[in-house]
């Protein structure tokens, strides 16, 4: 299959390399110093499972030279959503899937103003990765757990397949993704804002009585409104997320964290922001994710002027 990788940078570059390294037909869209280190030096990995090197890597900064493709594996950040989605019309013909991996739960409405709806699968991932140099992406996990919709869709099927034949990717299709998303949605709020406004690793936060109040806090908000939405949280999911957060290697934050470290933009308004809006509109307290969410809103567009 030919695939395209929207989005090139932790996520995107992670599987997109994976796949390309079992010799699959991946093109790499990216833009600015990242894609001049892949054209000259090619895309490299430092990870747990083990370093990968990938010297010549098929990269441009423009859809259009990737032609029509079978899959588009969009891992934008939230805050580039329409632009990028505009983008990659020139890669989707009537038979091509559109695979969001985007956090927050509004990645398929987004996707779905410039891509026809049936053709977008959403899908969850849980992996540690992030953007260390152009060219170089940086895993601080070994876990690479990936949900996504349209199990029946023949591009999801050969997209299983191929990472089925990759290492480093779990891959598990269903028919039903949206409570994969909102148990995502409501984790990942919590360790992103927690992370992000303690600016701390998750062990020391979890070793912290009033740290652990606080993501614990987070948490519990985040499930109130999934309930309200009418996606309650499975039995046992409590104990889930306590057993993750002690799991991971201590130090271990939040991609918004590190980009909140890194003066970047953050994607602060899909998800605090995303339970704090979410909060107003059921009437469902949401006061320690309404925090993050006001504390961190001064730094959502970058670091501000000095």
């Amino acid at each position: 299959m030919r695939i395209a990788v929207m989005g090139s940078g932790g996520i995107g570059g992670y599987i997109g390399l994976r796949l390309a390294k079992a010799g699959e037909d991946v093109t790499f869209i990216a833009r600015g110093e990242h894609l001049y280190a892949m054209r000259s030096n090619g895309l490299r990995l430092e990870s747990p499972l083990g370093d990968v090197s990938l010297p010549n890597v098929n990269a441009t900064d423009d859809p259009a030279e990737a032609g029509t493709v079978d899959l588009v594996i969009f891992a934008v950040k939230l805050y580039d959503s329409e632009e990028a989605a505009a983008a990659i019309l020139p890669m989707v013909g009537p038979k091509t899937t559109v695979l969001t991996l985007q956090n927050g739960v509004d990645g398929v409405d987004l996707l779905a103003r410039s891509v026809p709806r049936s053709q977008v699968v959403a899908g969850a991932i849980y992996i540690s990765t992030y953007l260390e140099a152009p060219g170089l992406i940086r895993q601080t996990s070994g876990m690479t757990q990936m949900t996504v919709g349209g199990r029946n869709d023949p591009a999801i099927a050969a997209f299983r397949d191929a990472c089925a034949l990759a290492e480093g990717i779990s891959l598990q299709a269903v028919d039903d993704v949206d409570p994969v998303l909102w148990m995502k949605f409501v984790t990942l709020a919590a360790f992103s804002g927690g992370t992000s406004l303690m600016r701390s690793g998750i062990g020391a936060i979890i070793a912290d009585p009033e740290g652990r109040i606080f993501m614990e806090q987070l948490r519990d908000e985040g499930m109130a409104i999934a309930a309200a939405k009418g996606h309650p949280m499975p039995d046992g999911y409590v104990q889930q997320t306590t057993s993750l957060w002690q799991m991971v290697p201590p130090e271990t934050q939040s991609s918004m964290a590190n980009d909140l470290q890194r003066g970047k933009r953050l994607e602060l308004e899909w998800l605090s922001g995303r339970m704090h809006s979410f909060g107003k509109e059921l009437e469902v307290p949401t006061p320690a994710h309404t925090a993050v969410y006001r504390a961190l809103h001064l730094y959502a567009d970058g670091a501000p002027a000095r």
